[in-house]
């Protein structure tokens, strides 16, 4: 868990994230015993005051990675794609079909960029999601083949002198600003602990979901 935004991204770019509707009053009275749910499963659960949730689980999956573990990322954010390495995927939900999972290879596949190249793609293509508008009339065909010839965002500005009139126009009248969401798109290391290893207590969480009414989540953990 973490802030809603940043506030260093907010500073960069006073736009990001400002499209988005408040939490409504219902759902942040959920988020706010979620914790307590998880910890019943035997989960930790870590959180940060200033920055994202997706810089934390970003942080986990560099930590677990150096001790030699391997991370799931459950999340639709492709933001999270630039965590992908040997040690970490993120899992693909698929409606009722069984989940699958998204490696470096299918990354490429996907974006048409590594997953260290990803947070150049944002900056390049826009996120409508966060607010990020990009380059004026570089979409994500347009961005990803630029990365693949080039490399990075400033090598990309680097060149622009030998680009289309159009492109080189943008990247040269945009070229801070791009710097900008480049730094914004750029998930941030936090001081985290690698949880210790140990299996889910689903008598636990069936018991917390039961007390919160949760009853077919209660009767399908204690099947389990």
């Amino acid at each position: 868990m973490g802030a809603e935004e940043a506030a260093y991204r907010v500073a960069l770019y006073p736009p990001y994230h400002a499209h988005r509707d408040p939490m409504p009053p219902e759902l942040r009275a959920q988020w706010n015993r979620a914790p307590a749910l998880l910890e019943a499963l035997g989960w930790p659960v870590s959180d940060h005051d200033s920055l994202e949730a997706d810089d934390v689980m970003w942080s986990h999956s560099r930590v677990e990675g150096a001790a030699g573990g391997r991370t799931l990322i459950c999340s639709g954010d492709r933001d999270l794609f630039q965590a992908v390495d040997q040690h970490t995927e993120v899992i693909e939900l698929r409606g009722s079909a069984v989940p699958g999972t998204i490696n470096a290879a299918d990354v490429k596949q996907r974006s048409g960029v590594t997953p260290a190249q990803i947070p150049d793609l944002i900056a390049l293509r826009g996120d409508p999601s966060d607010g990020l508008p990009g380059a004026r009339g570089i979409g994500a065909k347009t961005a990803a083949a630029l990365l693949q010839e080039h490399g990075t965002l400033e090598a990309v500005i680097a060149a622009a002198p030998a680009l289309r009139p159009r492109l080189a126009e943008a990247l040269r009248e945009q070229a801070d600003e791009l710097r900008r969401f480049l730094e914004i798109a750029t998930l941030q290391d936090v001081a985290v602990t690698r949880p210790a290893d140990r299996a889910t207590d689903y008598r636990g969480g069936a018991a917390a979901a039961r007390e919160l009414g949760m009853e077919r989540l209660a009767m399908r953990l204690e099947a389990m």
